[in-house]
């Protein structure tokens, strides 16, 4: 792991070790530092914790959105590609 990167969330400092590039924890703080920050302006009076947890699901409901969408997406390239294949096949026969 590399050295500790100080990152700011909710204006609360931490320091995170991780495996990726300072660059990248710093963008993946910024993003989670906008979805609190989103949370708390479009519902006031909740706890720090209630934020942290809606921020989790939320993300977590985007992030399973995303790779359905893939999953999708790589089984229809899969289909045409197996099409594509037996067109091929049938011309040069």
């Amino acid at each position: 792991m590399q050295k500790p990167v100080r990152v700011k969330i909710l204006n609360q400092e931490y320091l995170i070790r991780s495996d990726n590039d300072e660059a990248q924890i710093q963008r993946v703080a910024q993003f989670v530092n906008e979805r609190f920050n989103d949370i708390k302006e479009s519902t006031q009076g909740l706890s720090e914790r209630k934020i942290a947890i809606l921020a989790a699901f939320d993300i977590a409901s985007e992030y399973l959105q995303q790779k359905k969408d893939r999953e999708n997406l790589e089984r229809d390239i899969q289909e045409r590609a197996r099409t594509l294949s037996f067109q091929i096949d049938s011309y040069l026969e």
